[in-house]
């Protein structure tokens, strides 16, 4: 691509920076679930109070504390399967995903959409099934993601056809 052909705007800077955030979140999810999976729930669930307790007795109004308490708490309760399949899962895909996009492989694009489409769907049904501000702010930002990139798809689409 020449440097007049070089994609500007707002739209293609917000795909460029919401794939590479995808990305980065990919391989940060990734570790975590290969984290839990050898370091096993419960042990990390004890290391986590281990640093949340202390502050939530600093502050025991914050609610920020208080809901990394419920969530480490209710990590220890639970086996870690599902969160390690996830983790795993929604990790490798949105990792290597990410970097097919932002390498502008034409290939990715209709994988992205099922995957993205079927992510979000997965979150609507856990969503129905208990609610939480966090999973609906992740779905959101799915589709915030799924919409910038169906504009690039065309964008490129259009840039490939007149040349």
């Amino acid at each position: 691509m020449t440097s007049s052909q070089r994609p500007t705007g707002l739209f293609h800077l917000g795909y460029m920076v919401t794939v590479a955030i995808k990305g980065i979140d990919g391989v940060i999810e990734t570790a975590l679930g290969l984290l839990l999976a050898i370091a096993g729930t419960q042990r990390l669930a004890d290391a986590i109070l281990g640093f949340i307790v202390p502050e939530l007795e600093e502050h025991p109004a914050s609610r920020m504390w208080q809901a990394a308490h419920h969530g480490a708490t209710n990590l220890s309760h639970n086996s870690g399967h599902f969160a390690v399949a996830y983790l795993l899962i929604h990790g490798l895909l949105k990792a290597g995903i990410a970097y097919n996009l932002l390498l502008e492989k034409s290939w990715i694009f209709i994988p992205a959409f099922v995957v993205l489409t079927g992510f979000i769907g997965f979150m609507g049904i856990r969503l129905i099934e208990h609610w939480s501000i966090w999973l609906l702010a992740l779905a959101v930002f799915d589709m915030i993601t799924l919409a910038l990139v169906i504009n690039e798809y065309v964008r490129l689409k259009a840039l490939s056809r007149r040349g």
